[in-house]
């Protein structure tokens, strides 16, 4: 007697696009082991990279060059956390940034996910300075405990046309390590997130590679050098033909 032939997964095709979490199955009323084992394994990953903390010595060599590094009034992490409006500030004595005529302050900041800076913000960083050999680029600032507005005060005192925020996303249940880029021109104090563009999902694979990253960011960044201004009113049309491109 022949036994009968277990179905098909009707999930199978689909869960092979997606990294979501599509037809588990379950024991009962409960999920089946592997994937409930699959998913506290990733929502531990998750904690980790939001309170992990950024090895600032380590990140300022990887990224190599001219850098400074800042903390924002977030004394410490859980303070960060609760208050998010800290982590767009410098902190309360600071030393003071020197004032020159750049082009363009990069800042890297931790954000919610220090793993996601560690791994990209680095080759980022490289691929935005070969595109922008002509622009006179500001000495990067590794900012702990920051927020995305903090490149505002950054940018406005170190008397920037520019600024892009480097920074790591909150991780989610299929990602802990993506990194985000926030492009605003004429930063000073003050600027609304309507006044930027964001170049999101810097990962790879998965997401963007730090090279079609850069491409999109020096495009965005061109752009915003032609019209004066980033946000809302700067769309992104970057077309196939205009992506790797050289050096300006």
């Amino acid at each position: 007697m022949s036994r009968p032939v277990a179905p098909a997964d009707p999930f199978a095709e689909l869960r092979a696009r997606t990294p979501a979490r599509i037809g588990l199955g379950r024991v009962g009323q409960a999920l089946p082991t592997a994937p409930m084992l699959d998913f506290q394994l990733a929502h531990a990953r998750a904690r980790d990279a939001v309170y992990a903390a950024l090895d600032v010595e380590r990140l300022r060599a990887a990224i190599a060059g001219p850098t400074i590094a800042l903390a924002s009034a977030a004394l410490d992490r859980a303070t960060y956390l609760q208050d998010p409006d800290l982590g767009r500030r410098l902190a309360v004595g600071a030393p003071p940034l020197e004032k020159g005529s750049y082009d363009l302050a990069l800042v890297v900041a931790d954000g919610l996910s220090a793993t996601a800076v560690h791994a990209w913000a680095p080759p980022v960083v490289a691929e935005i300075r070969q595109r922008l050999a002509g622009w006179s680029l500001a000495p990067v600032v590794v900012a702990t405990q920051g927020r995305v507005a903090i490149g505002d005060p950054i940018g406005e005192d170190l008397g920037a046309r520019s600024v892009v925020v480097l920074i790591g996303e909150r991780p989610g249940l299929s990602a802990n390590d993506n990194l985000s880029a926030y492009l605003t021109w004429d930063p000073q104090r003050g600027r609304r997130d309507h006044e930027r563009n964001c170049v999101s999902n810097i990962r790879s694979p998965g997401g963007l590679s730090p090279t079609e990253a850069a491409d999109r960011i020096v495009w965005l960044l061109r752009e915003a050098a032609r019209l004066g201004f980033t946000g809302v009113a700067l769309k992104d049309r970057m077309t196939a033909s205009e992506s790797l491109s050289g050096p300006a």
